[in-house]
């Protein structure tokens, strides 16, 4: 099994994640809240639809820990570059100082381990 795909599951996981957390602020910002919240738990639902099977497939592959710290990796991936050209927010160094301490986590997870692709 391709240690890939838990990752690509999870970048999906977290486009849907992240729309449904921050994209209402955009898009639905002259709705009703509970229209908007209506909305948005449907697009969690296809969020968990990938999530799920991401973290199934995942934990076979790689310790919790390591799931755990490639999914915040992702999640903070994602949501840069949606708030950044989705939500037109600038792109600070914030961004980069926040990337290497989830570098950082990568290497304590997985320091002492060979992965194999």
């Amino acid at each position: 099994m391709s240690r890939f795909l838990p990752i690509l599951l999870l970048i999906g996981s977290n486009l849907f994640m992240t729309y449904a957390w921050y994209g209402h602020l955009r898009d639905l910002r002259h709705r009703p809240l509970l229209i908007v919240i209506l909305i948005s738990w449907g697009v969690a639902l296809l969020e968990y639809c990938l999530q799920v099977p991401a973290n199934r497939i995942g934990v076979n592959l790689y310790s919790l820990g390591q799931l755990k710290v490639l999914q915040e990796i992702i999640t903070m991936s994602v949501f840069a570059v949606f708030a950044v050209v989705y939500m037109r927010e600038p792109l600070r160094l914030d961004f980069l100082w926040a990337g290497l301490c989830m570098a950082g986590a990568a290497w304590f997870m997985f320091r002492g381990q060979q992965v194999t692709v």
